[in-house]
């Protein structure tokens, strides 16, 4: 069984749009493919989250008492329940970074999925940087997870990253005729998340997902300390942060493979 889920961030509507434009003349031939919401509530109120990262709360150890308060954690839990019984998962999200691209999130078991997809960056190392999101669930349990960024969620072009990544994804699975050609791609692993150590931090500039920053470029200011990159890397996630624990930036280098 195969699930594709949308809308895990509410705001990111292009995987809400793709299934309401596919599902009704969508035929499965073989198998079992559960489509679903991540977060209704979020969705509904065009918001990231109600209370907190739903894309956060599939691993207990890392959340706090307060966060298993959430609705989120609710959701996660039934999520769970349908994870549990599928075999690979395709999670559909969109970046508030204006000007991104489209990419693919996923470890060295989804290979043979994603080369499929009509994406030209596949990157790694979310399950070490990052994690407790759904596809890292997937993946601690021996099953498939690929998170699917369709680029800038305002831009339209989302929408049909998000259909053509489906009827991929669907294909590469073998629930439809398989008519799918392998796409050439480069690769990124990420190594380092950045965590607000201050109630400001602040970028230096704004940073495009995946730009250039040389070792010791300043980053940004946390409170009154200058960070900066160890080594010559692509950023990724950049945002200025508000509180202690802010998830403000990601760090990663090119690689030659998915392995």
């Amino acid at each position: 069984m195969s699930i594709v889920l949308v809308g895990v961030h509410g705001d990111e509507k292009c995987g809400v749009e793709a299934l309401e434009k596919i599902l009704p003349t969508l035929e499965i031939e073989r198998g079992t493919v559960l489509f679903g919401y991540g977060n209704p509530h979020a969705i509904e109120a065009n918001k990231r989250y109600t209370e907190s990262n739903l894309n956060r709360m599939f691993n207990d150890e890392l959340l706090t008492p307060k966060e298993k308060d959430s609705y989120e954690y609710q959701r996660a839990q039934f999520l769970k329940s349908y994870l549990n019984k599928a075999d690979a998962l395709l999670d559909i999200h969109a970046s508030s970074i204006p000007n991104s691209k489209a990419f693919v999130i996923c470890e060295a078991n989804a290979g043979e999925i994603v080369k499929f997809f009509p994406i030209n960056l596949v990157v790694s190392g979310f399950d070490k940087v990052e994690p407790g999101g759904t596809d890292y669930y997937m993946n601690t349990r021996g099953k498939i997870g690929i998170c699917l960024e369709c680029g800038y969620m305002k831009n339209p072009q989302t929408i049909k990253v998000a259909e053509e990544s489906i009827f991929a994804f669907l294909k590469a699975k073998g629930h439809m005729v398989d008519n799918l050609t392998p796409q050439k791609q480069s690769y990124v692993q990420m190594f380092q998340k950045y965590f607000a150590k201050t109630d400001k931090f602040t970028l230096s500039k704004p940073f495009e997902n995946f730009e250039v920053v040389l070792k010791n470029q300043i980053i940004g200011i946390d409170g009154s300390e200058e960070i900066k990159a160890p080594k010559r890397s692509l950023i990724l996630f950049a945002h200025n942060g508000t509180k202690i624990g802010d998830e403000v930036f990601l760090l990663g280098e090119k690689k030659e493979s998915l392995v």
